[in-house]
């Protein structure tokens, strides 16, 4: 599961601060020993209230319920559906076949997950005649009293008629998965003449049971067979292979897919739509990109590197891809940002391109996701983590299988640019919420799902591989993956697979990363004198909740000659001191010389030091981090030349981080530095690059690049333009208006948004407020956030008496919306309208008492 939508990084973590600041009403945590303890035991330390007067950090939550793994009385072998569905209620009409079987005790009725049915029929299947059997249910589960007990190794057949209907249940989600409702119907009357006609499921974490009765928990496996019926011109998908395709009488046609080796229940999926489907395959086996009809002709740009990553993960973990056939489908509204739903994996629609929008396209915006779902099939769908609470085994790794593509097909460079971007994520979310990577108390399993789970996991990985080594790293994840194929596991499985190929008791490893919260904050000096580096290192973290933490590591010191000598050592204690040899006063000391450690540094180093480090860096973090502790300095002339070289590196992310760095610049030559930000502006070859030296250009206060941002509005890329509109919007020219109103039919959604913030800013009349109406059903749902926000601003520069329309939009998305950061941006736009618009306070104030989102209810009170 790829679960962040772009764009809203910055919003889930103000939503997490408001919950951090929200009183819980239970005491604090027990503080942890000021030393990790290293026992064999792959649990979380328990908790008890702290000493009175103690401060606990805002980070630390209150004691949450425990989340053990569910317990298994009854085994789903298999499942058989043959489902129809009902366009105008949205209701799925189904048949389920479950067979099912004692775990071990013998059971004499069976509990299935079912929510929101209309149960129609229960009944034993018989070799010659169905038996029908009794049952409560309070839809939630359905309870069935069997004809008798059952041993183990008995199996038995449920037959279970029943009526899903998705929309009638409460609304619940989380910032991860938006939605729980499973089953989704799209435009199904098909009155939004902007959307095309769908059907799709979203089954993690427990929401597959709103479509089809089962045992919704991740220790479940079980084989399937689902036979869809649907209209003639619809294409269908599901997990496994097509085995038949039947036209109906009535003019439908019936499909049927089977999955013969065993999932999770929360893996199984269906699509339905008008779909083009392109074909590839890898090693005999199918593999099919689903795509709207319109992106048919990009759909292999976009996909087309699949085979290679299948052939690029087997040969890596010795293990061959492990299932039937690989699917690819892209959905319209979806939930999430993908899912990896055994053999065919769910995209939301931003994952389709044109052409035009290929030229922005970059690792991190795509073909991430499609390396981090396919890994899954490995770990996740495989290999699949016993319960929520052992979520990074599926999570952790499939992140740090977008580090391990970017490193093989793009490079060091790329792959360092994936670890900064996934350490400042975590670091950035570590400010409100800290917990052990793996849980065994949290409040809704949907906590799992953030950036402890993905980034901090994976970047936990990628300690554990440069700690073990490669060959032993990847050595060890065959083994576990062939010692535990098709089961459910938590993490002793993990450790111990680690332990046997390396003969290392590794507790201390698994017990300070994934069971501990925290991260190390280290504050690094050192002196040199008589041929020695003195080398001081402090874990200045709150160690009464965090561990001391023992951090293998590499030391480089640069002496004569401008060569390195590395010095692997172990950071053990709270405060520490290492001598290390240097036949002259070192060029630069530097700390974690690998740049593998997920910390909090306060490394100390002279400007000297940091500009030699540039100079000599091992890869882009070491560039990145000497820019970002020279940022304040560019006014001296080093540091200013340091920029400009900056802005020549290979690497487009050291590019177009100079850039940053250089806006409102006031250094020596001036002339000279804006004469390059302009060369980028106009001439690099990364859109990235172009858009960043758009946006460092308008942040000059005293001089006009009007005739560069009027020329960047037709550049080819998108993304450059919408820079440019927004350049255009803080200094508007005389044909600004002009050339921005040239792009009004765009379809480019980051130029829509551009196009709206440069009228909301720029005071549009009532000829743009039709503009944002008409241009409403185009922007994708990830900007309607933005997109809101500017349409109140614009309607504050038109008549009140013109504004019934867009105040009843906003009011509709305020209460209605799915997704609860679009929710928010209409209750924003419309409170940018409130001074002027009398009726609205109360509007407003009833939208807060109705909202049931405890994060948007805790944004609404601090407004």
């Amino acid at each position: 599961m790829r679960y962040l939508v772009p764009g809203f990084t910055s919003l889930l973590l103000f939503v997490h601060l408001l919950a951090a600041a929200q009183p819980s009403g239970q005491g604090a945590r027990k503080p942890a020993a000021k030393a990790p303890v290293y026992k064999k035991l792959d649990t979380p330390v328990t908790s008890a209230p702290a000493p009175a007067g103690l401060v606990v950090p805002s980070w630390l939550s209150a004691d949450a319920p425990l989340q053990p793994a569910a317990t298994i009385l009854t085994d789903v072998v298999d499942t058989k559906l043959d489902v129809r569905f009902d366009y105008k209620k949205q209701y799925l009409l189904g048949t389920a076949i479950l067979t099912l079987q004692s775990h071990f005790y013998p059971q004499s009725e069976v509990a299935l997950d079912a929510k929101g049915f209309d149960i129609q029929k229960v009944e034993l299947v018989g070799d010659k005649k169905n038996k029908a059997l009794t049952y409560n249910y309070n839809k939630r589960k359905l309870v069935i009293a069997l004809d008798r007990p059952y041993p183990r190794n008995t199996p038995y057949q449920v037959r279970i008629v029943y009526v899903a209907k998705p929309n009638e249940l409460p609304q619940g989600g989380s910032a991860a998965i938006t939605s729980d409702k499973g089953l989704y119907f799209i435009n199904p009357l098909g009155t939004e003449k902007n959307k095309p006609r769908q059907i799709w499921t979203q089954g993690e974490t427990e929401a597959n049971s709103a479509w089809f009765p089962t045992i919704d928990k991740p220790n479940q496996r079980m084989t399937q067979e689902i036979s869809m019926t649907v209209e003639k011109q619809f294409k269908t998908l599901s997990n496994g292979t097509l085995t038949a395709s039947k036209a109906n009488a009535d003019g439908t046609r019936t499909d049927t897919w089977k999955l013969k080796e065993p999932h999770a229940p929360y893996l199984a999926t269906m699509v339905v739509g008008e779909f083009t489907v392109v074909n590839d395959s890898w090693h005999g086996k199918p593999v099919d990109y689903y795509v709207e009809p319109q992106y048919a002709t990009t759909a292999r740009t976009i996909f087309g590197r699949t085979p290679e990553m299948m052939d690029f993960f087997s040969k890596r973990l010795g293990v061959e891809y492990p299932w039937e056939k690989y699917a690819q489908v892209a959905v319209r509204d979806y939930v999430s940002g993908a899912m990896e739903n055994t053999t065919a994996t769910t995209h939301g629609s931003s994952i389709q391109l044109t052409r035009r929008e290929l030229i922005d396209a970059n690792y991190q915006s795509g073909e991430s996701t499609i390396a981090h779902e396919l890994f899954h099939h490995w770990f996740g769908d495989y290999v699949t983590s016993e319960s929520w609470s052992n979520l990074p085994l599926n999570e952790s790794f499939a992140d740090y299988s977008e580090f391990l593509w970017a490193e093989y097909k793009l490079g060091a460079d790329e792959a360092g640019l994936v670890q900064e971007t996934k350490i400042n994520n975590y670091l950035e979310e570590s400010l409100s919420k800290r917990e052990p990577l793996i849980r065994y108390r949290y409040n809704n399993r949907e906590d799992m799902f953030d950036r402890h789970s993905y980034d901090k996991g994976g970047r936990v990985l990628h300690m554990l591989r440069k700690y073990v080594g490669d060959e032993a790293f990847f050595a060890s994840l065959n083994q576990y993956l062939v010692q535990n194929k098709h089961t459910a596991v938590e993490i002793s499985k993990l450790r111990t697979a680690f332990e046997e190929i390396t003969g290392e008791d590794l507790t201390w490893f698994f017990n300070q990363w994934f069971m501990q919260r925290g991260h190390p904050e280290l504050r690094i000096s050192h002196s040199y004198t008589n041929g020695q580096v003195t080398l001081r290192v402090q874990q200045v973290q709150d160690t009464l909740f965090q561990p001391v933490y023992r951090l293998p590591v590499t030391v480089a010191v640069w002496t004569n000659n401008n060569q390195p000598t590395e010095h692997r050592i172990t950071v053990t204690k709270a405060n520490q001191t290492f001598v290390l040899p240097a036949n002259q006063k070192p060029s630069l000391v530097k700390f974690d010389n690998e740049s593998q450690l997920l910390a909090q540094f306060e490394e100390e180093r002279t400007q000297d030091e940091l500009i030699f480090q540039f100079y000599h860096a091992r890869g882009y973090q070491q560039k990145s981090e000497a820019m970002e502790l020279l940022h304040n300095k560019t006014a001296e002339l080093n540091v200013s030349s340091l920029m400009r070289n900056a802005m020549n590196d290979k690497f487009w992310a050291v590019r177009r981080a100079a850039l940053d760095h250089v806006r409102r610049y006031r250094g020596p030559e001036p002339d000279a530095m804006r004469k390059d930000i302009q060369r980028l502006a106009t001439t690099d070859p990364n859109p990235r690059v172009r858009a960043q030296a758009i946006t460092t250009l308008a942040a000059f206060p005293d001089a006009t690049f009007g005739p560069i941002f009027g020329a960047a509005v037709n550049d080819s890329s998108a993304l450059v333009a919408a820079a440019a509109v927004e350049a255009l919007a803080k200094k508007p020219s005389e044909n600004s208006r002009q050339q921005v109103a040239a792009l009004d039919n765009t379809t480019s959604s980051p130029l829509i948004l551009a196009v709206a913030n440069y009228y909301a800013t720029n005071g549009g009349g009532l000829d743009q407020y039709g503009w944002f109406l008409r241009r409403l059903p185009d922007v994708a749902e990830a900007d309607l956030y933005a997109f809101f926000q500017a349409f109140g601003t614009l309607m504050t520069h038109i008549p009140p008496v013109e504004r019934d329309k867009g105040l009843k939009i906003l009011e509709e998305y305020a209460r209605t919306a799915p997704r609860f950061e679009v929710r928010l941006g209409a209750y924003r736009g419309l409170a940018l309208l409130a001074p002027t618009t009398p009726t609205l306070k109360a509007v407003l104030q009833n939208i807060r008492d109705k909202e049931t989102d405890d994060r948007l209810k805790a944004f609404y009170n601090l407004m």
